[in-house]
């Protein structure tokens, strides 16, 4: 952060391997400026996870009379008299944690490693390293909440089947027993009406 105006660029060694947005333009004074660096799909792990990959961030102070609504062509040629600062970055890679249930197994499949801007240091900083743990406890979070509410959900299902098998037995039960009842009370009349007729006919 400085109080003049500064055009940055941010170059690669793949340029089709990565998106990064905005790769160039200018921070105003007192001001920051918040880079993107997306990494395409891939179709298939890198071995060994390494990656040679790299970035160059290159930046120079504009001068006041210069033009500060767009980054000139040359703004970052080397002049004599002309400070260019440099930054390279290395990517490296990383694997994504292994899921503790199916879950997240499926969520993941086909997910292309996560790719990590360091300093040729090599190492990440704390507050990296802080974010990362926090998103992962998130993740442990939410993936114990799914799996308690499909557990939830197979019991409740499991339930309703059960009820609806209780439910048809009855049902069918009580079918059975009105036309039991319906067939004995039929009978009894036949029987009644065949008396009544075998009598007159005795009595004739």
């Amino acid at each position: 952060m400085t109080n003049s105006y500064v055009a940055f660029k941010v170059k690669t060694t793949s340029p089709k391997k990565y998106c990064v947005r905005p790769n160039t333009g200018i921070v105003l004074p007192g001001a920051t400026c918040n880079i993107t660096v997306t990494m395409q799909a891939q179709k298939e792990m890198p071995p060994d996870m390494q990656c040679k990959d790299k970035f160059l961030v290159q930046s120079v102070i504009l001068p006041d009379e210069a033009d500060h609504t767009v980054v000139a062509a040359d703004a970052f040629d080397k002049e004599p008299g002309k400070e260019v600062f440099e930054k390279k970055l290395k990517v490296m890679y990383l694997s994504p944690p292994q899921p503790p249930s199916p879950v997240l197994e499926s969520a993941e499949e086909g997910v292309s490693p996560r790719p990590s801007l360091t300093l040729d240091g090599g190492s990440e900083s704390a507050n990296d390293i802080a974010t990362w743990k926090a998103q992962l406890s998130e993740a442990h979070t939410s993936i114990a909440r799914l799996t308690d509410e499909k557990e939830t959900a197979l019991q409740r299902n499991k339930q309703l089947q059960t009820e609806l098998t209780t439910l048809s037995a009855k049902t069918n039960l009580n079918t059975r027993v009105k036309t039991s009842a319906g067939f004995s009370l039929l009978y009894f009349l036949i029987i009644g009406l065949l008396g009544i007729i075998i009598g007159y006919f005795l009595r004739s």
